[in-house]
C-alpha cells in the first residue's frame, strides 16, 4: 500500500520534472522521513520545478517564500497586527505555517531571517511573543540556492545545514528529456495542470511507518563505521555528528519504504551518504579553496575503503 502511494507520487512529480530521476527520489525520502531537502544548483536546472510539483501532487497547504536580502524574520514566521475594534492585537501567520514551504533562493537572505526557520525545521514549532505554536504535520522545507552565483548572498551557518536532512543536485537532463522539455514545457503547462494524487492523512501514515522498517544490527554497524571514518579522515576538518548518523539512518528507513521494503540494505546506505552527510561535514580543502564537492568526494573515498555487510 505504502509503495503503490509512493509510487502515484513518484509519476506524477515525473510527469512534469523531467530532470534526473534520482533527484525526484531523494525528495520523497525526505517526506517520508520528516526531513527537510535543500535544492542545490545553478539556476534553470528545474529546482522550483521540483518543489512546486511535489506541493501540488499533495492535497495539503503550499506556500511559497522569495528571500531576498531585505526580508525581515516577521515576514516568515507572521506578526501581530493591532485590531481597533476588539482593541486587542491579533496574530496573522506568515507563510511558515503551511505544509510545505518553498524557501527560494534561501541563501539571498540575511542570517537574521535564515535563523526564523531554524527552529520551525527542528522543532515543527515557532515561538513569537511568548507564545509557542505549533506547526501541523507534514510540515516540510524545500530550500534552493545556487552554489555558484555568491555576490550578494550568505552562506549558510552549519547549524542551519544540519537541519537539511538531504542535499539534491539536480544536475543537466539527458539530451532527451532536455528536447521533451523543449517541446512539451511541462513546467509552463503541465505544472498547471497537475493534481494531488496523495492527501495529508495518507503522507502522515507513511511517515508513521518508517521508524518501523527494520534495522538489522550489522546495518547499524555499517553506519557507524562510515561516521567514525569521517571523524577519523586526515582530510576533514569536521566528521558526521550524532544527529549526521541518525539522519542517516531515517533517511535509509526512508529509502527502504520507497523501494516497498520493510527493511533496510546496505545499498540504502551506501546511496545515501553523499545526499546526507556532503553538507554536514567540512574538508580542510573547502576551508582553503571553497571546492564544495570536496566533501563528495572524500565521502566516496571512505565508502570504498569501509567494508559493508554481506
Amino acid at each position: 500500500m505504502a509503495n503503490q502511494q509512493l509510487d502515484r507520487l513518484r509519476t506524477n512529480i515525473r510527469s512534469v520534472f523531467l530532470g534526473h530521476p534520482r533527484a525526484v527520489d531523494l525528495l520523497l525520502i525526505g517526506l517520508v522521513a520528516r526531513g527537510h531537502v535543500l535544492i542545490e544548483d545553478v539556476p534553470g536546472v528545474g529546482k522550483t520545478v521540483l518543489a512546486r510539483s511535489l506541493a501540488r501532487s499533495l492535497n495539503c497547504k503550499f506556500s511559497r517564500i522569495q528571500l531576498t536580502p531585505d526580508l525581515l524574520p516577521s515576514d516568515v514566521v507572521g506578526v501581530s497586527v493591532y485590531n481597533n475594534q476588539t482593541q486587542s492585537f491579533d496574530f496573522k501567520p506568515g507563510p511558515i505555517f503551511a505544509n510545505i514551504v518553498l524557501a527560494d533562493e534561501i541563501n539571498r537572505t540575511t542570517p537574521r531571517t535564515q535563523s526564523a526557520l531554524l527552529e520551525a525545521m527542528s522543532e515543527e514549532q515557532v515561538s513569537i511573543e511568548n507564545q509557542t505554536l505549533a506547526l501541523h504535520r507534514p510540515f516540510m522545507v524545500v530550500a534552493t540556492q545556487n552554489p555558484v552565483e555568491f555576490e550578494g548572498t550568505y552562506y549558510l551557518p552549519e547549524n542551519q545545514l544540519d537541519r537539511f536532512l538531504i542535499r539534491i543536485t539536480v544536475g543537466y537532463p539527458d539530451r532527451a528529456n532536455e528536447h521533451r522539455i523543449l517541446m512539451t514545457q511541462p513546467g509552463r503547462t503541465t505544472l498547471e495542470q497537475l493534481r494531488p494524487v496523495v492527501n495529508v492523512d495518507e503522507i502522515i501514515q507513511l511517515q508513521d511507518q518508517v521508524p518501523n522498517v527494520r534495522l538489522d544490527p550489522a546495518i547499524v554497524d555499517y553506519i557507524l563505521d562510515i561516521v567514525e571514518a569521517t571523524r577519523s579522515d586526515e582530510q576533514l576538518h569536521l566528521g558526521v555528528s550524532p544527529r549526521g548518523a541518525l539522519s542517516l539512518t531515517q533517511a535509509a528507513q526512508g529509502a527502504a519504504l520507497l523501494e516497498g521494503r520493510d527493511y533496510v540494505t546496505p545499498d540504502d546506505v551506501k546511496s545515501l551518504v553523499v545526499p546526507v552527510c556532503a553538507h554536514r561535514v567540512i574538508s580542510k580543502t573547502y576551508l582553503h579553496n571553497g571546492d564544495a564537492n570536496a566533501t563528495a568526494r572524500i565521502l566516496q573515498t571512505i565508502l570504498d575503503q569501509v567494508t559493508a555487510p554481506s
